[in-house]
């Protein structure tokens, strides 16, 4: 940790153990020779007699049968998406994607027929893996509904064909070689226009990331982690996982968060570490088993992706006689930019995101100027150095917008650093909700609203909310002013349309907006105004979905 005291809001490039260039198969490769019989990865499904577990051996086996797999129907530099939720599969699919030198488009399975085939065209995948169903919705309909309008689209497999197709891999197939800068996943993330952005990452970013997220979070060799995070997610199909490979430990997937499943997970596989954002958290908290099951095992619980609350981080240390750490950053940075220590000061771990992690740069520039700014004084976050993505998918101008001349990603955050270099978020440059640590893009639900035959108007922002961080509320001009909709039918007409976490709860009817001088909608003034409770307040009783 550097002891010098800064007078501008700039940290250098931190020197550290080094980041390596390495592949995602290199680091499994490394774990192998290091500690082959190993437990490395665990399908941590809810039946016990059902779950599946892999030494690093076995893991890397079958990783190589999945890569030659894929070699027999695609090539190198090919995208092939996976829209499934979390499963050993799924990571098995992932590895052996990035071991055949493809490239990894990871996709909600919770996306509705619109969203799904907006990724795949604009991804250009020629591959899709699937799950037939998700939570009750037949997702071979909507595969055929959307595949018309997906023209590189070639072949479309089923999880459970991938079995068959994983034990027909023939042993002769040779496997290509890797870079360490060739990319790896296409990660969907915000953006200006409302319409998602694909992220373009590399082995290097991911892996040297993740790897530096383990050593401040203290995972010791062997370490047990337990997660719950989306694999579709940086955060479960990044930081998690590839921290565990790092520290040649062992990695339990959950397919879904369920707060007794985690608990027992802990238990039974004497997990050490997990990422939760704060509604998993606090789910975990407040269940009943975390008072009657042994939890002793746990060192660090990590948390972020939505604002973490001081109370939070004191009840979790206290409750689990653990450490805490927090983290903060961005798809676009290949995950975190910045993470407290287990040794940090409580104040620290409570109120700041941490310090910069090693090898890069960041700085608070101040949004009009573009001049740094001095410590303590707001601005916009800044960062540059490997992490940097390799650019937005087949978006040059969204990419320049986003990466400057110098180099730096415009992280589109707002906060300050102190004059030892610890980052607080303050808020945001992006217009963007964060609920229950994934990002919703305002414009794409109010695209969807401007179709509503009885909506003129909208403006979608976030509504603070103690559990989930914000919800999504939408401010509406009516057509007819007199005549109010009911929120519930709105809610289920968006729910028709919309992935269920983006579908407003919260309803607000106005018959103008706060606009500025060149006719935009001053949003922070419709937040305001909701928490002083200004606007009429309609909450639909339809239930929310923790997806």
């Amino acid at each position: 940790m550097s002891a010098t005291r800064l007078e501008k809001s700039y940290w250098p490039a931190e020197s550290s153990s080094g980041v390596r260039d390495i592949t995602l198969d290199g680091l499994l490769r490394l774990a192998v020779d290091a500690h082959p019989d190993q437990l490395a990865l665990v399908d941590g499904v809810a039946d016990p007699a059902a779950r599946r577990h892999w030494t690093y051996r076995e893991l890397l086996t079958d990783s190589e049968a999945a890569a030659r797999a894929l070699l027999s129907r695609f090539v190198p530099g090919d995208r092939i998406a996976i829209w499934a939720p979390n499963s050993a599969d799924w990571v098995i699919l992932q590895q052996g994607i990035a071991m055949a030198g493809m490239i990894i488009v990871a996709v909600n399975p919770a996306y509705q027929a619109l969203e799904l085939e907006y990724v795949l065209a604009q991804s250009g995948a020629v591959g899709l893996f699937y799950i037939d169903s998700y939570r009750g919705q037949d997702l071979t309909s909507v595969v055929e509904q959307v595949r018309p309008n997906a023209p590189k689209l070639r072949d479309i497999i089923t999880m459970n064909e991938w079995a068959e197709m994983l034990a027909a891999s023939d042993p002769t197939t040779q496997l290509p070689v890797v870079k360490p800068l060739d990319p790896v996943q296409i990660q969907y993330t915000s953006g200006t226009t409302g319409f998602p952005k694909g992220a373009l990452l590399h082995h290097k970013g991911i892996v040297n990331e993740a790897s530096f997220v383990g050593e401040r979070a203290a995972m010791q060799v062997g370490g047990v982690c337990i997660n719950a995070m989306p694999m579709y997610h940086i955060g479960g199909g990044a930081v998690t996982e590839l921290m565990t490979i790092n520290a040649h430990g062992t990695f339990v997937v959950v397919p879904a968060f369920d707060p007794a499943l985690i608990i027992e997970l802990f238990e039974t596989y004497q997990g050490t570490h997990s990422l939760l954002v704060p509604t998993m958290l606090l789910a975990v908290l407040e269940h009943p088993d975390a008072t009657t099951r042994d939890l002793s095992s746990i060192e660090t619980i990590m948390s972020g992706a939505a604002a973490v609350p001081e109370a939070l981080v004191y009840r979790t240390t206290e409750q689990l006689n653990c450490k805490f750490t927090i983290l903060f950053g961005q798809t676009e940075m290949h995950g975190v930019i910045s993470q407290t220590r287990v040794t940090d000061d409580a104040a620290d771990q409570a109120a700041t995101v941490g310090q910069p992690v090693p090898e890069l740069e960041v700085k608070i520039q101040d949004p009009d100027t573009g001049e740094t700014v001095p410590v303590g004084e707001q601005g916009e976050i800044c960062c540059r150095g490997y992490q940097n993505m390799l650019g937005y998918y087949d978006m040059p101008e969204a990419t320049a917008e986003t990466i400057d001349a110098d180099g730096w990603l415009h992280m589109g955050d707002i906060g300050t650093m102190d004059n030892r270099g610890f980052l607080k978020v303050t808020g945001r440059v992006k217009d963007m909700i964060i609920r229950g640590g994934v990002n919703i893009y305002p414009r794409e639900i109010e695209e969807l609203l401007f179709g509503h035959p009885d909506i003129a108007d909208v403006a979608v922002v976030g509504v603070p909310d103690e559990r989930w961080g914000e919800q999504v509320g939408a401010v509406v001009r009516l057509k007819d002013p007199s005549s109010i909709p009911n929120a519930d039918d709105l809610k289920a007409w968006c729910r028709e349309r919309l992935s269920a976490h983006k579908a407003p709860n919260f309803w607000y009817f106005v018959e103008a907006y706060p606009m500025t001088p060149s006719g935009k909608v001053q949003k922070f003034l419709l937040r305001d105004q909701i928490v002083a409770g200004q606007l009429e307040e309609h909450r639909a009783q339809l239930h929310v979905s923790a997806e």
